[in-house]
């Protein structure tokens, strides 16, 4: 195991000791954080806490004026994988209504936290049908947004049932936004259906399968990212023979996660003209919604495939 991936693994045990930690203090709490529930729905105020500001963004849009949402990780420059939950992180998520996870094993310190709760907890990943083992970059699939959101609309109608229909009007908003976005990528995948690419890391993976595109990632190297670990050298150099060939019509950088072995694959994509395209892991500062963001990235991918 390589030292980046032995410090992840225990970064990540790390949060989820101290999450726990975290968790079992708060538990002393409870009759505190009923009362506080109580008074979120008689003011019509939805006091929600998201693990990270991809579904932050989403249970914003839904909830309109009648939530207040608070995203724990809104930022590219963190880690969520190895997130360590700090006590006021905690206290948010004991005292929230509506809790949104993302699921998948992606912030197990969330999910641990939120299930010592009597909040509405939305899972994305298992509302989309994904569960741990599975790719948990699940905010990238089209079907899985549409699942979350209506999860989302569920929770706060179950927590606030006077202001359901208002829910229910702003869901079908976002719907109708999603379907735009959904319309783009169809168009999209006329253009890359059945082309290959390559990633440095899967995150980008559910939305280029609904771009219609096969990934090509040699599999040394795909499976050494996936276990955290650095890729051998004798993978580096399959991959950068394949992107010299041009073998591949696009090359997906995940910058959130740039280091020597990329920057050598960005390289040799540029010889062999194979196209790259650029995203992050988070939802960057500049996009105030999901699917500002994931309407940008679609236009990325069709960019690239008339360059």
């Amino acid at each position: 195991m390589t030292a980046i991936g032995t410090y992840r693994r225990i970064a990540r045990a790390a949060a989820c000791i101290v999450a726990a930690g975290l968790v079992a203090a708060m538990g002393a709490c409870g009759s505190r954080e009923s009362a506080g529930t109580a008074s979120s729905n008689a003011s019509g105020t939805l006091n929600v806490v998201a693990s990270i500001n991809q579904w932050g963004s989403v249970a914003g849009e839904i909830g309109g004026s009648r939530v207040k949402v608070t995203s724990i990780i809104n930022s590219t420059a963190v880690e969520a994988h190895d997130y360590e939950p700090t006590g006021a992180d905690i206290a948010a998520i004991s005292k929230a209504d509506v809790i949104i996870v993302n699921g998948a094993g992606y912030d197990s310190w969330a999910t641990k936290a939120a299930s010592s709760t009597k909040a509405q907890v939305v899972n994305a990943a298992e509302s989309g049908g994904k569960h741990d083992g599975d790719n948990p970059h699940v905010w990238f699939s089209a079907a899985v947004r549409t699942a979350a959101a209506k999860a989302i609309a569920t929770a706060y109608q179950h927590s606030d049932a006077v202001h359901a229909e208002e829910y229910t009007k702003q869901l079908k908003a976002w719907q109708d936004k999603e379907k735009t976005l959904e319309s783009a990528i169809a168009e999209t995948k006329q253009r890359l259906d059945g082309k290959k690419y390559a990633a440095t890391e899967s995150v980008a993976a559910y939305l280029a399968d609904d771009l219609g595109l096969t990934d090509a990632t040699p599999a040394g190297y795909a499976q050494a990212v996936a276990n955290e670990s650095e890729p051998a050298s004798g993978d580096v150099t399959a991959f950068s023979k394949l992107l010299q060939d041009g073998s591949v019509a696009l090359l997906v950088v995940n910058t959130q996660e740039s280091n020597a072995t990329t920057k050598q694959l960005t390289t040799a994509a540029g010889q062999g003209d194979v196209q790259v395209v650029e995203l992050t892991e988070q939802m960057p500062k500049q996009y105030s919604t999901l699917t500002d963001w994931m309407t940008a990235l679609v236009a990325s991918f069709a960019r690239a495939q008339k360059a």
